[in-house]
């Protein structure tokens, strides 16, 4: 494996120095359990065919079938698909989830596909991993440039496949075909669980607190938009094109239907009117937005936006991680040696995966919760998961990382050690020696 991988699981040691664990988890954690590459032939609008690199990895199922999104970036790799396989492992430790981790991906660029291509590369792909999915095997859900509307085109297809009705498959799928309420707004609506949990510590109010946002996809957006009605002040926002300040603060929902309707981002001024007008905005790179001085950088992005390079020009006071490691390994030192708390992915954006889980349940049962319920219940679990985890980190004196490993390990262990360890099996081989 290459660079990705071999940082993401380098954060290993350092939760392997403050918890005692057997040999036995340490080695399993070490490698993923399955790794698939598979080619995607599409036949394009024009005729051709183009064949794509699919991958899926299932990290670990110690603790139940596996779970992880399915990505559409021309950036996918196998090593980028079993890293995050890898977080989405502890991620679902951390919320305390029956699941172990996986993800998928397709190295393309969904947006030179018209909607048809979209949707034969979506079938394509399932029917390339059909063998090694399933409701009680490996669950994908949505993740960069997929949607609702393409994870019920997979869904689909894999019930054709197996002849009968599989909604439990995929997760993530429009609420008309068995998709959960609450699923859409579900990460952005846990990281600001988690972010409330730490502004409560902290005694941060959110009136005065300023918040920038790296990253205006789903779970951006939806963070922005609910942040905000709980009264933080967004003053930057960025996509894939560049970002905008201004420190009147931002209409998140008049930014996004300008977003919507022209293709680009303008701030509308912050107001109570059903239309707003512009704001004075300054137009920022993507770097320029992560060296704001702000109290809240929110990383919503991809992985490895803060890095050696830029880690101290960083100037928020915290960060909140809703991207899949957007912080590297050599820039969380140097963070937490600046006293810059960083709130992590695998606890900050776990609300996506937990209400996944809802939709999974619900799919299973045949029996459909209403959006006030499935918000509650990711608030119980958010919250429960973000206070135990604050509350060791400060009882360890550790960051709030490691703490969030050192909660999943201690379940993952957990569930390797009732299996049988190294020490089980020689312990009874030294007691039957004895005997003789």
């Amino acid at each position: 494996m290459s660079n990705i991988f071999d940082d993401a699981r380098s954060r290993l040691h350092e939760v392997f120095e403050n918890v005692a664990v057997t040999d036995d988890v340490r080695e399993r954690l070490m490698h993923p359990k399955l790794a698939l590459a598979v080619s995607v032939p599409v036949r394009m609008d024009d005729g051709r065919l183009r064949v794509f690199q699919g991958y899926r990895v299932q990290y670990d199922d110690t603790r139940g079938p596996t779970k992880g999104g399915i990505r559409f970036h021309p950036d996918v790799s196998l090593d980028e698909v079993t890293s995050l396989s890898f977080w989405m492992t502890i991620k679902c430790a951390v919320a305390g989830l029956p699941y172990g981790g996986a993800k998928g991906g397709v190295a393309v660029n969904p947006k030179e596909l018209s909607r048809l291509e979209l949707e034969r590369l979506s079938r394509a792909y399932i029917r390339a991993i059909a063998d090694v999915i399933g409701p009680e095997r490996d669950i994908p859900a949505p993740d960069v440039y997929t949607n609702a509307t393409i994870m019920g085109w997979m869904a689909e297809e894999y019930s054709q496949i197996r002849r009968r009705q599989v909604p439990a498959v995929i997760t993530g799928k429009p609420v008309h075909l068995n998709g959960s309420l609450g699923r859409e707004a579900a990460t952005g609506r846990g990281a600001l669980f988690v972010l409330q949990q730490w502004a409560q510590r902290q005694e941060l109010v959110p009136t005065e607190t300023t918040v920038a946002v790296q990253g205006f996809g789903n779970a951006g957006y939806h963070f922005a938009r609910l942040a905000q009605e709980a009264g933080y002040r967004i003053v930057a926002i960025s996509d894939s094109k560049g970002a905008i300040h201004s420190e009147e603060g931002i209409d998140v929902e008049q930014t996004m239907h300008h977003k919507r309707t022209h293709r680009e981002l303008r701030a509308m001024l912050y107001c109570d009117a059903s239309v707003c007008d512009e704001a004075q905005q300054d137009t920022l790179s993507n770097n320029e937005l992560l060296e704001l001085p702000v109290d809240v950088l929110v990383l919503a992005a991809m992985e490895n936006q803060i890095t050696a390079e830029n880690a101290g020009r960083i100037r928020a006071t915290q960060i909140l991680e809703i991207a899949n490691g957007p912080t590297n390994a050599e820039a969380d030192s140097l963070l937490e040696n600046r006293g810059v708390p960083v709130l992590p992915d695998v606890l900050a954006n776990a609300g996506g995966v937990i209400v996944s889980y809802f939709e999974w349940v619900q799919n299973r049962a045949g029996f459909y919760w209403e959006e006030a319920e499935v918000n509650a219940r990711l608030q119980t679990i958010a919250e429960r998961e973000a206070k135990a985890i604050f509350e060791l980190a400060d009882e360890r004196q550790v960051s709030l990382r490691t703490a969030a490993y050192i909660q999943a390990l201690q379940r993952i262990a957990g569930a390797i050690r009732e299996r049988g360890t190294q020490e089980y099996f020689t312990e009874h081989d030294v007691a039957k020696a004895a005997d003789h």
